[in-house]
């Protein structure tokens, strides 16, 4: 497993949104994204749906669960679900669907079903520095 992190401010998030579309390469990916409160899951998802062309307003899903951009980009926030409503949602099988896949407050429980069921998947976990965010890249 390679693992890399990456700091920087809002200005500068186009570097990590360009190592993700490196490590996503246009396969079909489900990325785990981990870290406090308002430390810059959604906005990360949001660089990343802009950068590939799309238009879409992105926000958080805490509350419909599921939000999709263009054809192929799902975004779920599992904040206030624990692992086994999801599952019992039927948002597993979601995880079929080709594209990518990005879970907010995606953790270690789920990272092992997604390993049990064959995901591929890669980790990001953000941390809040001041100013400035420390993003950890697991792929």
């Amino acid at each position: 497993m390679e693992i890399e992190s990456l700091v920087c401010g809002i200005e500068s998030i186009d570097e990590v949104v360009s190592k993700l579309q490196k490590l996503i390469a246009n396969k079909n990916i489900i990325v785990l994204l981990r870290g406090d409160l308002a430390s810059g899951k959604t906005t990360l998802v949001k660089h990343f749906v802009q950068t590939i062309g799309y238009d879409d307003l992105v926000t958080s899903p805490t509350f419909s669960l599921q939000s999709c951009y263009g054809e192929n980009i799902f975004h779920y926030d599992v904040y206030n679900k624990t692992l086994s409503e999801f599952v019992s949602l039927g948002m597993l099988e979601e995880f079929e669907k080709d594209g990518i896949h990005f879970v907010e407050w995606g953790d270690e429980k789920l990272e092992q079903i997604l390993d049990e069921y064959g995901f591929r998947h890669i980790n990001i976990t953000i941390k809040k520095l001041d100013k400035l965010r420390e993003y950890t890249i697991e792929a």
